[in-house]
């Protein structure tokens, strides 16, 4: 390659590098915490209490298994010695069917928990999604990250609180 044919392409790569300085400096960007903005929604605050009024009978039942536990344990902790051999066999096994019991219990809301839990956040964030970008559109955003993928930005760009505001009236708890 020649000298010239050398510098020429110098120039273009420092016009290109140029431009896309000038580009980027016009670009309006924004950062959001959309984990936060989710969960800080009134949504979500109130599918949050109604999940635990929802799951509340099962997670009582939960804790009355676990002190029956308790107190059989402690049936056989003072009983040592004292009861009889079929007395210390039948509160043995009625431990055991109340620690199946309790394992299933817990497992089974945990699931349920979980589930619910996911659909709502799935539909919120969606939502939220939505509100960013019309959020972004009447500001002029030409870019709006999360906060998670960003190692800093200036308090200044992030529009979290506008967007919850936005959600929040958009989507009215009911």
């Amino acid at each position: 390659m020649s000298r010239i044919a050398g510098l020429r392409l110098f120039g273009l790569t420092l016009a290109l590098f140029l431009f896309a300085g000038l580009a980027s400096s016009q670009t309006k960007v924004a950062v959001i915490n959309m984990q936060r903005a989710v969960l800080e929604s009134d949504e979500i605050k109130k599918a949050s209490d109604a999940m635990e009024t929802k799951f509340k009978p099962r997670q009582q039942d939960i804790e009355k298994l676990q002190r029956d536990l308790q107190n059989i344990q402690q049936q056989l902790q003072a009983g040592a010695g004292k009861l009889s051999q079929q007395a210390e066999a039948d509160l043995t096994a009625l431990g055991q069917k109340k620690q199946r019991d309790l394992q299933r219990l817990s497992e089974d809301l945990q699931a349920d928990v979980d589930r619910d839990r996911n659909d709502v956040l799935g539909k919120s964030t969606q939502k939220m999604q939505e509100v960013v970008k019309k959020l972004a559109e009447e500001k002029g955003y030409d870019v709006v990250v999360d906060v998670s993928n960003t190692v800093y930005f200036k308090p200044a760009l992030e529009i979290t609180a506008e967007a919850l505001a936005a959600y929040n009236k958009a989507y009215p708890v009911k």
